[in-house]
Order: C-alpha cells, then structure tokens, then sequence
C-alpha cells in the first residue's frame, strides 16, 4: 500500500476520535468514574472493595469527514479497483471538508473505596490518547487522480489546507469524595507522555500543470506556511507508544456534583486542562518553496505526491522545542431517576448535556436516556453540534454492583453506513446524509474483595473516617458533632 493510503487509514483507522461520548454518563461504570472525576463507581453494601479492568482495554473511538471529499474518500478505501470518483469535487471554489478524528482507550483502571464515613474512593489510570483535525480543500483530493480534474493549467491558494495531530500516553490519579448527602467533588490529576505532534498550515499554495506529453502531464507545486513536527527517533513504529519521557506534561480534571431537593443531580466538569512540551529536538519549518511532481497519470502518484509534497513541507526548519494544550472541555449536565413498577424493577433516567471544547470551537449538547430493567440497561443518545450534526447512538449495558459490561455507539447510522460502505465494492460507493463517520466504544470491568458494609450491617470492621474534603467541609461549616 502506498505512503499516502497509509496515512490516510491511519487518520481514519488507527483507533483514532471530535464527537463526545455521552452514552456513559451517570451509569456509574468505573469508566465513567475517571471520565467524571465526582462519579462514584461504588455502592456501600453492594459493591466489593476495590475495581479492575484486568488489563482489558475500555476505549472510545470515533471519526467523521464533511464535504465533496467523502465518496472519493470512501471509493479509495473501500474499493477493490483502487480509484478516487471525484464526480462531486468542484475545483477552483474554495470548498472545504472537515475532518476529525479521536481516541481514549483505558488499558489500566484500578479504583478503591477507602473510608465508608467519607465515601472516598481513589483511583489509578494509563491511558492513551489521539486528537487530530484538519480542513482539506476538494482540489487536494483531485490532484490524487492526476491532472484530469483541472481544466486549467494554474491554480492559485487551492491547496491552503491545515491539519493537526496529536497523540500521547496519560498516566492518572484520581480522587472522588462525598461531602455529604447532596455534595460530591472529585478530581484526576495525570502525567502526560508525548507520543507524536505534526500540525500543518499551509497560508498560500499553487500549482502549475504542463501537459506537453499528454500521456504523462507533470506538475509544479508551491506551498508557503508552517510545519509543527516532534521529534521521534527513525521511522516511527509501535514502540514509539510505549511511555517515555521524551515529551512531559501535565492535566487536570476537575468534578462536583449536586443532588437538589427534587432529588435532580447536576453535575459540572473541567476535563483534561493541560499541555504537552515537545522536546527540543523537534523542529519548525517556515516553508516556501516548489517542487516538480513528475508524471501525473502514473500508478505510482500517490507516492510521489507524498514524497515531494513532504519534501516542501520540511524546508527552512529550526530545531526548538513547543508547547500545545490537549483537548480540554468543559461540561455540565443534570439527571433525574425515576422508578417504575410495583416492585421498581423498572428505571429510566434521563441526562442533560452541554459540552464545549476550551480551546476549539466545537460545542456539542446531548440528551442521554437510560432505560434498566434489573441488570440490564439500554440506552438511547441523541446530540447536535456546532457543525449542524445531528447524531443518534444506542448502547446495551450488563450492570450489577460487581460486574460491567458495555457496548455502544453514539453514532448509530453513520456508524451502520460506514460498515455498508467497507462491504460494497462495485467501485461506485454513494454516500448518504451531511458527513462520514463511525463511531464505537466498549468496556468491562469487575468488583473484588471485601463488600463494603455499614456498621449496622458489618461482618468485618467498617472503614475509616471522613475524607479530607469532608473534614475542611466540616470545620468550615461547623457540620461536625
């Protein structure tokens, strides 16, 4: 496969994720414990002592693409005659596609509950993380096919694309208190591991076509702009996620949580405020130069547009070190439960959501319903962004006090359309709706040791007295006996 397919599988493929996983929310699975630092995942004399993943990943991944791009897109990937139909691509508009892509996958969650009094649960996470986004002109995708698309021969600013890309390993602590029966806080703090960094700016871009062999057109390309790349020791294969720490940060999440006298629970997050420093081996590039793209009507273009294209892109580079923020959000939500039934086996629990990136423009509002029926939980998601994105997800949960299971998308029909999509290969793969996307996550984990018990009820000896936090609460407002 050529350099190109495989940057591009990677982008859409390598367990990478703008949409907001909501699905998870107030179901008090150990996921959504780290996720939102003021969740409990325990429930005194029901739940054991200490939860586990055991070692199996509980991630979350997801992808979209906007615009004319999605069925030359989808035809390349998809097809077995390896071709780009570009029968939707406008040249020379100015038309745009969005592209975003994100991954959080869990390989090691592990939480205790410590103090019954206080209701204090401490928690230790790894985690890896990717972030990338970018906006692609039609022409970048066109000129992938050759020189056939342009009815012109030069072409200013068509290719002024950006892109970002962002990957890292992220090692947690986390701390939940219950302060008292209407008041929680939590927190995650967390050491950053830098994987990767590429960011890519092009400010003014052309291209000249010279078709004198018309069975061979070759072409001059000029791009002006800066390229962000960190540094990483040869080609970069799969021991570059293994933690190092070549790159540190640092982040912080912060929780509280709120049960009012209508028994309505709102809850406010600040997730993951924090940065990378990238080593001082990195290095920018400020370039403005040209290259000549030989033979556009070969096989082999992609390769050589990928190879001259980079060729241009790491010109007039300094070797310094940078600094970049990770995806921070801020969330609120609030939830009722209500119990149905004589014997309230029955519970259906809807939750409101506004999630707003810190240093993006991305804000996305979700409506979550969970519907259990003894350990069984089947949820509902429906959300809207800012990108006029309507989404609809489902998710099926096994949840008894000691044992989670889930699984689940909060994209459920581009999600199915993709899918189609990978199974078809008449080579003219249609798409339907405003983007491309699939989304999917999954997670397990299990309770152990012993259950923790309220002195009424205690075979053993009940833990501890109240948290820190629950201490200071008292002491300032004199709730203390």
């Amino acid at each position: 496969m050529n350099k190109f397919l495989t940057a591009l599988c990677l982008i859409f493929f390598s367990l990478s994720v703008s949409a907001q996983q909501f699905s998870q929310y107030n179901t008090g699975t150990l996921f959504d414990s780290f996720e939102n630092p003021s969740q409990r995942s325990f429930i005194p004399d029901s739940s054991r002592q200490y939860a586990f993943n055991f070692l199996i990943p509980n991630f979350d991944v997801n992808t979209y693409l906007t615009g004319d791009m999605q069925q030359g897109v989808k035809t390349r990937l998809f097809s077995s005659k390896a071709f780009y139909n570009t029968d939707q691509l406008k040249i020379g508009k100015n038309k745009y596609n969005h592209f975003n892509a994100n991954l959080n996958a869990y390989s090691i969650m592990f939480k205790a509950f410590t103090s019954l009094n206080g209701n204090v649960e401490i928690g230790f996470s790894a985690q890896t993380r990717v972030e990338s986004r970018g906006l692609f002109t039609d022409e970048s995708l066109a000129l992938l096919n050759g020189a056939s698309d342009f009815p012109k021969n030069t072409y200013s600013d068509i290719f002024n694309n950006n892109y970002r890309y962002q990957a890292y390993n992220q090692i947690g602590f986390s701390y939940r208190e219950r302060i008292n029966d209407k008041f929680a806080v939590g927190f995650k703090l967390s050491g950053l591991l830098g994987i990767q960094y590429q960011q890519i700016d092009i400010v003014g871009s052309n291209i000249t076509f010279d078709r004198t062999d018309p069975t061979a057109p070759t072409a001059v390309l000029a791009l002006r702009g800066r390229y962000y790349d960190s540094y990483i020791p040869g080609r970069t294969t799969a021991h570059d996620y293994l933690p190092t720490f070549r790159n540190p940060g640092a982040a912080i999440s912060l929780g509280a949580s709120y049960k009012t006298d209508d028994h309505i629970t709102v809850q406010a997050n600040v997730k993951d405020l924090g940065f990378i420093h990238w080593s001082k081996r990195s290095t920018i590039y400020d370039f403005n130069n040209s290259e000549r793209i030989n033979d556009l009507s070969s096989i082999h273009r992609e390769d050589t547009i990928y190879n001259r294209t980079l060729k241009i892109l790491k010109n007039n580079g300094t070797v310094q070190s940078f600094t970049t923020p990770i995806n921070g959000r801020a969330e609120i939500s609030a939830t009722k439960s209500y119990w149905f039934g004589d014997d309230s086996r029955f519970k259906y629990t809807p939750t409101l959501i506004a999630s707003k990136e810190l240093f993006f423009a991305g804000f996305t509002g979700g409506l979550v319903n969970h519907f259990q029926y003894k350990n069984l939980v089947a949820t509902v998601t429906a959300s809207y962004d800012d990108m006029k994105f309507f989404n609809l997800g489902t998710q099926f949960m096994i949840k008894s006090p000691n044992v989670e299971f889930f699984i689940g998308t909060d994209r459920l029909t581009n999600t199915g359309r993709m899918a189609l999509a990978a199974l078809q290969d008449d080579g003219q793969i249609n798409h339907v709706g405003n983007y491309t996307g699939g989304d999917l996550y999954l997670g397990f984990s299990l309770k152990f040791g012993h259950v923790i018990e309220h002195p009424m009820n205690a075979s053993t000896i009940p833990m501890g007295e109240k948290g820190f936090f629950g201490r200071l609460f008292g002491r300032l407002f004199k709730t203390d006996k």
